[in-house]
């Protein structure tokens, strides 16, 4: 890989992980509900999820969808429900304030990580990563490294998402500031869907 090709990849890493989308927001969430202890099997999940999705991109998966058009749809429409569903459950979400543990449970390691498969951003991610920045033609190596990058870089992007909802626990000390705090999140997951209408 060359210098100005790593560079690109690096910039590319940092920029999409950091940015909003459907991982940083529930994430945030998560924190704010649940504390950062409670929240890092999520953020484990994200990240070694991620990096495995992007591994077995490289490695064909990809390919299926212009085999199997029809599976591309599909993914889609699964998708949107997901999104949907996860949109309810954190606009729903019940914590008992006057407890130190809430009452709800946070999303677990394994669905965390299954989760990047019917994300719409960590598709995207994934595919411009390794069509995009590893050297063609994709090797096993390349596609490795271009993994480990991105693993590494998205950690302390995504932290920086789960800190701050953990600082927010601060501010929502109150069942309405949680519930409000709650349902925009939920209405920013779902406003996230938006890539997939643009392409239908």
């Amino acid at each position: 890989m060359t210098y100005s090709l790593l560079t690109g990849l690096v910039l590319f890493c940092f920029v999409s992980s950091i940015t909003p989308g459907p991982n940083n927001l529930m994430l945030m969430a998560t924190g704010a509900n649940f504390g950062a202890r409670r929240a890092a099997p999520h953020a484990s999940g994200i990240v070694l999820g991620f990096t495995f999705m992007i591994v077995a991109i490289g490695l064909g998966v990809a390919q299926l969808f212009q085999i199997y058009p029809l599976a591309h749809q599909l993914l889609g429409v699964v998708s949107v429900i997901y999104l949907l569903y996860l949109a309810y459950k954190t606009a729903t979400a019940r914590t008992n304030l006057d407890s130190p543990e809430p009452t709800g449970k946070p999303i677990t390691f394994w669905q965390a990580a299954a989760f990047q498969w019917v994300n719409p951003k960590a598709w995207t991610m994934a595919l411009a990563a390794v069509t995009v920045y590893a050297p063609q033609p994709v090797t096993y190596k390349e596609v490795i490294v271009v993994a480990a990058i991105f693993g590494a870089i998205n950690l302390p992007c995504i932290s920086v998402w789960l800190m701050l909802g953990v600082k927010m626990r601060r501010f929502l000390t109150t069942p309405a500031r949680l519930r409000s705090f709650n349902w925009t999140m939920a209405g920013l997951l779902i406003l996230s869907l938006a890539p997939i209408a643009a392409l239908n």
